[in-house]
């Protein structure tokens, strides 16, 4: 976000009606990167139907109604570290499968 997004912003006292993925981001307490963790597991929904390389919006109004649900602020919050944890066992298994390839071994 720009200066001038940002004093318009103030100015205004409220978030325009749709927002990109970092702002979608920061507005709901994520990271940028977890955005598209969220829509890949169809937590977060974009407007429209964007293709997979475009930009994707968000309805303000929509993001409200989800920041105010606990529920499913704990789902989307499972769902990140479901992600990381799963990504972090493949790391972990072919770190494992490297070793015993270097050691003459076969995997097991």
């Amino acid at each position: 976000m720009n200066s001038e997004q940002h004093q318009f912003l103030t100015l205004v006292g409220r978030a325009p009606a749709r927002l990109n993925a970092s702002e979608t981001a920061w507005y709901l307490g994520f990271y940028p990167h977890e955005v598209p963790i969220l829509i890949a597991k169809k937590i977060l929904k974009p407007l429209g139907d964007p293709p997979p390389n475009g930009t994707k919006y968000f309805s303000a109004c929509e993001l409200e109604r989800m920041r105010q649900d606990v529920e499913w602020m704990a789902r989307a919050s499972r769902a990140v570290v479901q992600y990381r944890r799963d990504k972090n066992d493949t790391q972990r298994k072919r770190r494992e499968l490297l070793r015993l390839r270097r050691q003459g071994r076969k995997s097991p």
